[in-house]
């Protein structure tokens, strides 16, 4: 007797020593339920437009995710989920005690689990906790996800478990939780899933691979059949119900992991990284950013480069203008917010370096600086502030560069226009007259404008010469369009946004952009007079001609730029509510053959701003307080004295005094064409166009002025402004003027002569 006791003591001792030691086996590294959050799938970040349009899913490497509170899923989608994995999950303590011993008495005969049954809560402490042992079918593996899901039913709530089965459990596609299944295979939130989709997701977690309706359309229908029979077995739904779910159509998401507008989606992930880093946002939290980009209005512009850039691909026997790529932003320029941004004509097109983002890409920028330049010598607070109506010469004239070398700039044209108004030598884009005005005003003064209106690719102004009036200082789209922004905001400096908000994936708001205070860098009579001119297509005429594709179907203020040996060319232009910036050109700097502004980029301006305004009512732009009319120009008030103030470089050869005396009465002078001037006719151009500027200066007294030419009087006038044009023709010709004076005397201008050739 006291053997057999003995022997029982040990053969307990034992069993207790096996149960430690298999105890051990099976519990030693069991992961704590404390560990959870740290296990939750990393949530991915979606980005939409304005309206909410997806436009891209940041997604992490394990998958899509997006977690939401248990209120904002739907309730056929919790009745669906019970009704397939876990009808008792309501009334159960977490754990599938039968489904245990079902898998203990197969482990026992065959020697491998080969039986589930699990519970939702052991499906969710199996995916959560024990991610490396999912796939193992062991008894080891059982017991381990039994015991932590008894511990996560005494943690937490069935509906908080609930929630962290749906919104983590893997439904196929790289989607994991609800609302990434709903995105990926509806296109639309879970929270407006119906009760057929809600069958079909439910059935997914059990194989995904299998019942993916994107590869098994059938395989799927057939599991969502399944599932909406256990839904109707279970009291979930009435067999009415169950019938008309089966027999509706599904409309799956054509694009489940959809890319728009690429270039600005990757400058929002950096704004993102920005605001990971500074602790502003969590990254294990589920985002929705809504940014300001318009996808209509994107893919119109986007639709409008491509065809425009398969435009300029040369026809069988045409020369090649080597025009391969284009960039476009679209701003609100009250506002501020980026409304469209395209960075190239094809993303993913490597042999353009369509990854390249020349809408941030920093580029000569031609003559699309100058209006800059043209605005800080318009600055009324200046000793002597330039007017509209300023005469600057425009003559050849040497400069120094700051290398002390030479600098010569020619126009356009190649041609010399004489005495011009500041109106025409802007809105006519001439480069000598330009100069003139950045030397007058200083380079630090123009960089020192640029810089407040968000120009800050211009730094150090030693660094720079007079070229800068010519696109001599490398600026990026974003940042010259930006700055346009505020001539059409009354002078105030908005610059610009892309982010509108970003909220969690159950709507809370998380983060706001925080705007910078608008800043008033500009006079707005200044600002005002610049969009004048640059609306003003008479002014323009000179160097663009009449009606040229610059004039669109409404009030509009345009510039444009195109850098030496056409490496670049720009366009900006805008109305009070929208401004369109566009370069045309290649990423890897090879220069097109004679492409300008007028020809690369302003058709793209064009088509651009007359379809996003179709239908707009045409607005002028509002004119502020603080301005007078006098004759036929604008002035600042105060600046009416400076009306005829002339601009000229020392270097310049010409009598200067003879315009000063436009102010005394009954003086009358030929301001244009210059006397002993030479000019030629372009080969290449219409006859027609090339036509030379005949004006007069004319004191008080004047009822008539006749301009003559070559003794032919050519126009009579009988008020201000005393031009007209005279068609180009080969020769030597004079020019005068002839006054009729109040008191019946004509008094006659000096004879100019001037010489044409071919």
């Amino acid at each position: 007797m006291q053997k057999l006791k003995s022997r029982v003591a040990h053969f307990l001792l034992f069993a207790l020593a096996l149960l430690f030691v298999f105890c051990v086996y099976v519990f030693y590294d069991l992961p704590s339920i404390n560990s959870l959050p740290e296990k939750l799938n990393q949530p991915s970040v979606k980005i939409t437009d304005r309206s909410g349009r997806l436009l891209y899913e940041v997604i992490p490497a394990e998958g899509r995710n997006a977690a939401l509170a248990i209120e904002n899923i739907p309730q056929c989608m919790k009745n669906a989920t019970i009704a397939v994995e876990d009808k008792n999950f309501y009334k159960n303590s977490g754990v599938d005690f039968a489904g245990i011993i079902r898998a203990l008495w197969i482990n026992i005969r065959g020697g491998e689990t080969l039986s589930g049954g699990s519970t939702i809560t052991q499906q969710t402490a199996r995916t959560l906790l024990l991610s490396d042992e999912k796939t193992e079918r062991t008894l080891r593996r059982k017991l381990r996800e039994t015991v932590l899901a008894w511990q996560l039913t005494r943690a937490y709530s069935k509906d908080e478990i609930l929630a962290l089965y749906l919104n983590q459990i893997y439904y196929g596609g790289m989607a994991y939780g609800i609302e990434a299944a709903s995105q990926t295979y509806f296109g639309k939130p879970a929270a407006d899933l119906l009760l057929p989709e809600c069958a079909l997701l439910a059935g997914l977690p059990q194989t995904p691979g299998v019942y993916n309706p994107f590869t098994n359309p059938d395989l799927a229908l057939e599991r969502q059949r399944v599932v909406l029979g256990l839904m109707e077995k279970n009291g979930f739904i009435t067999t009415e119900q169950r019938i008309e779910a089966e027999s509706a159509p599904l409309s799956y998401n054509a694009a489940p992991y959809p890319i728009e507008a690429p270039h600005f989606i990757w400058m929002i992930k950096d704004q993102l990284d920005e605001l990971y880093a500074s602790g502003r946002l969590n990254r294990s939290q589920s985002l929705i950013v809504r940014t300001t980009l318009d996808l209509s209005m994107q893919n119109l512009v986007e639709e409008i480069i491509r065809r425009r850039i398969e435009d300029f691909k040369p026809k069988p026997g045409e020369i090649n203008r080597n025009v391969n790529n284009a960039a476009a932003v679209v701003l609100d320029p009250r506002a501020g917010e980026i409304l469209a941004l395209v960075g190239s004509a094809d993303y993913f097109d490597a042999s353009i370096h369509g990854a390249l983002n020349m809408a941030i890409s920093p580029r000569q920028s031609g003559s699309a600086f100058k209006p800059i330049i043209y605005a800080a010598a318009l600055d009324p607070t200046r000793t002597k502030p330039f007017t509209a109506a300023t005469s600057i010469l425009d003559a050849a004239t040497t400069f120094k560069t700051k290398d002390n070398q030479p600098y010569k700039p020619v126009n356009y044209d190649s041609r010399e226009h004489g005495y011009v108004s500041m109106r025409e030598a802007l809105a006519s884009s001439l480069n000598i007259p330009a100069v003139l005005t950045l030397q007058n005003i200083g380079v630090e003064k123009a960089i020192a404008l640029a810089n407040q209106l968000g120009v800050k690719s211009l730094r150090a102004p030693q660094n720079y010469d007079l070229s800068l009036a010519l696109g001599g200082g490398e600026m990026s789209l974003l940042e010259l369009s930006t700055a346009y922004s505020a001539f059409a905001n009354d002078g105030i400096y908005a610059g610009n946004s892309s982010i509108l908000g970003i909220r969690n994936a159950d709507g809370t708001l998380l983060y706001a952009q925080e705007k910078p205070p608008a800043q008033q860098a500009l006079d707005a009579r200044v600002a005002w007079l610049i969009s004048d001119i640059l609306s003003d297509d008479n002014a323009r005429a000179t160097g663009f001609g009449v009606n040229s594709i610059l004039k669109i179907d409404r009030v509009a203020a345009v510039k444009t730029g195109t850098t030496t040996n056409f490496h670049d060319n720009w366009t900006i232009g805008y109305t009070q509510d929208l401004l369109i910036g566009v370069w045309v050109g290649n990423s890897n700097y090879q220069a097109m053959h004679n492409v300008s502004g007028l020809t690369g980029a302003a058709p793209i301006w064009a088509e651009a701003m007359r379809s996003i305004l179709q239908g707009q009512p045409d607005k002028v732009f509002t004119r502020p307080a603080g301005l007078t009319r006098f004759q036929t120009e604008w002035f600042i008030d105060g600046t009416q004295t400076r009306a005829w103030n002339v601009v000229q470089n020392d270097d310049q050869r010409v009598n200067a005094q003879a315009s000063r005396q436009v102010e005394e009465s009954a003086k009358l002078i030929l301001a244009l064409p210059i006397d002993n001037t030479t000019y030629r006719v372009a080969p290449n151009l219409d006859a027609a166009m090339q036509q030379l500027k005949v004006s007069a200066l004319a004191g008080t007294g004047f009822t008539q002025i006749i301009f003559y030419a070559d003794g032919v009087a050519i126009q009579t006038l009988s008020a201000p402004p005393f031009e007209t044009w005279w068609r180009l023709s080969i020769g030597v010709h004079q020019f005068w003027a002839e006054g009729a004076a109040a008191n019946g005397e004509t008094i006659k201008s000096a004879v100019t002569t001037i010489t044409v050739t071919e």
